[in-house]
């Protein structure tokens, strides 16, 4: 599979570089990068060929503003390349999550596990999905508040599948998790398997999937981008029993009032919500 590669050079103030890089991956994955790596003064992203659209990929640039911030990119192409394989030999270092959820990665050996804590393993074949990122343990953190005992579970954007794995371990009775990447429907399917989790489907394909799913869930999660929720969250409604909550994240601070004019909308109210640096989380729950 051919790949192209962009080179995203980031110039400015030090303190909003990170910010920066952030920004560039959420408008890029967008437009079909399907991974980032960060590098010393900015990022690379990494997109199939046949699907990398330059020009939307210019037009998302020009809408990330950041006073003093320069940012440009350049491109190269890169034929039939693993361009994730230095990311998985390196892996990463195990996280733990209110000391409830060790997250490890299972190309190591595994760790001890902390009395009353849930050993999770998972092997990426992309960077995110993990629990390295503030999305993804925010996300975590919410269900341990909520609960996921005797609950039907849906994960949205499922990625490694941990999100949907971690509400199996916590005693959901049900979980279904779809992905519009199929490598990453398939990654999740395998790591279902690697921690013994039996209950979880995992569906290819973005959320009109849902029509083809029966029952209603108790739980939703999606650690998605703000246009995506925007988009989906009317569909995310229509699978939702009475009561039932709603778990959003992979937005910044600046996206929230955005999508609760969306939720307050659609009937939802705040429940709570998380901040990590810039990243947010919002639980909702759908009124009676």
């Amino acid at each position: 599979m051919k790949y192209k590669v962009a080179h995203f050079k980031v110039t400015g103030p030090d303190a909003l570089r990170q910010t920066a890089r952030d920004l560039i991956s959420c408008v890029a994955g967008e437009v079909g990068f399907e991974a980032f790596e960060e590098t010393t003064d900015g990022l690379k992203g990494y997109a199939q060929t046949e699907l990398f659209d330059q020009g939307a990929l210019d037009y998302s640039l020009s809408t990330l503003l950041l006073e003093g911030v320069n940012i440009t990119y350049s491109l190269e192409d890169m034929e039939d390349k693993d361009w994730n394989e230095q990311w998985e030999e390196s892996g990463f270092d195990p996280i733990n999550i209110n000391g409830q959820i060790i997250v490890y990665d299972a190309r190591r050996e595994q760790p001890t596990a902390p009395q009353g804590s849930t050993l999770i393993g998972i092997k990426a074949i992309q960077a995110f999905g993990t629990g390295t990122h503030n999305t993804t343990q925010m996300v975590i953190e919410s269900l341990l508040q909520l609960g996921a005992e005797g609950k039907r579970v849906l994960d949205c954007g499922c990625g490694t599948g941990i999100l949907g794995i971690t509400a199996s371990k916590l005693g959901a009775k049900d979980v279904v998790g779809y992905d519009i990447d199929e490598w990453s429907a398939d990654n999740a399917k395998y790591n279902a398997e690697l921690n013994h989790v039996d209950n979880m489907q995992v569906m290819f394909g973005d959320a009109s999937v849902l029509t083809h799913v029966s029952g209603l869930f108790d739980v939703i999660m999606a650690n998605i981008n703000r246009n995506i929720l925007l988009n989906d969250m009317e569909a995310f409604k229509e699978v939702m029993a009475s009561n039932a909550h709603l778990i959003i994240s992979g937005f910044y601070e600046s996206d929230i009032q955005l999508l609760l004019d969306k939720a307050t909308a659609l009937g939802f109210t705040e429940t709570g919500r998380k901040k990590q640096e810039d990243w947010c989380c919002l639980m909702l729950q759908l009124k009676a």
